[in-house]
């Protein structure tokens, strides 16, 4: 399986244009902007939203380089809304450093939010494409319509498995499906090509929240750069919980349930106890696992390529990640 830094160096020129291009376009000669963006920009994330539309484009052959300035488009896309999560969530660390609303404040996190939301609106039509812009303007809502219904599911631990699924699949795996689709529509492949592609994107981003939620109770803190039990925190029941829930007893049950009620991390280790020793935490990985799949299989009508390798690589290493 290959190393994360193995499949950008696939694509090393890309990576590194976009790297700069997301650079000078999150400039501004405002001062607080500036500071805000490129703070989180260069906090290191793992750009696997817009490693996905750059290895789908070499994949595909492309011959223009449209692909760059989607895929900075798809990651101030992502960026914009961590910084409105960190504020919902009153998080204070991201990616082991502390967030931008706890280094700069709220109301300055929501506003540059909104100024990198414009900015990849901005890169969008500069390709000059309306059925790229068409999808990521939709995928745009369908993500704040997820955030929402994640909101609303909030300290909620009556969340169904299917409400669950809806929830990631607006807020994580759409994002994922337009960073797959938006390179096939801008090297104007034929619908079937894009609907695999698209396929291929949703399947990849569900898994990648899957195996976020199943890390929350299984992973390492250090590399997680976060502390494990923030979900539970937040009052989020994800599907660990919710699959915990349907085998638990009536006295563990009900620990969850006031858990998940009033947002209690001191009872973090009981309820990843429970989570450990009912299916919560293998039957979340089996879900993951049956994505990624799913998500390879797809990628068949692709022509062979080191890059469709990559695709497929990465579509592995979502799940066997451990950040």
């Amino acid at each position: 399986m290959p190393t994360a830094d193995q499949l950008i160096d696939l694509i090393r020129p890309d990576f590194d244009a976009l790297n700069d291009l997301l650079i000078s376009q999150l400039g501004s000669d405002i001062d607080l902007i500036e500071q805000v963006s490129q703070y989180l920009i260069q906090s290191g994330g793992k750009r696997v939203r817009p490693l996905v539309t750059l290895m789908t484009a070499r994949a595909l052959n492309t011959q223009n380089e449209h692909h760059i300035p989607l895929a900075a488009s798809i990651e101030c896309l992502h960026t914009a809304t961590l910084f409105h999560d960190d504020v919902v969530d009153s998080s204070d660390a991201r990616r082991g450093q502390p967030s931008a609303n706890a280094i700069f404040g709220n109301s300055a996190s929501i506003l540059v939010g909104d100024f990198v939301y414009s900015r990849a609106f901005q890169m969008m039509v500069s390709v000059g494409r309306l059925d790229v812009l068409k999808l990521l303007a939709d995928t745009t809502n369908q993500i704040s319509e997820g955030e929402v219904w994640q909101l609303k599911n909030q300290h909620r631990a009556d969340v169904s498995e299917a409400e669950y699924d809806q929830v990631i699949t607006r807020k994580t795996a759409v994002l994922f499906e337009a960073a797959a689709a938006c390179a096939g529509l801008a090297t104007d492949q034929p619908d079937e090509v894009i609907g695999a592609l698209k396929t291929y994107g949703l399947e990849l981003g569900f898994a990648f929240q899957l195996i976020d939620d199943y890390l929350d109770y299984a992973g390492d803190s250090d590399d997680l750069g976060k502390n494990l039990g923030d979900d539970l925190a937040d009052g989020k029941c994800t599907l660990p919980l919710i699959r915990a829930l349907t085998e638990a007893s009536k006295e563990e049950s009900d620990l969850i349930t006031q858990a998940i009620t009033f947002g209690d991390r001191d009872r973090f280790s009981d309820v990843a106890a429970i989570v450990t020793r009912t299916s919560g935490l293998t039957y979340t990985k089996e879900r993951a696992l049956s994505a990624v799949k799913k998500a390879k299989q797809a990628l068949e009508i692709l022509p062979d390529s080191a890059f469709k390798d990559g695709l497929i690589g990465l579509a592995d290493l979502s799940v066997s990640r451990g950040n």
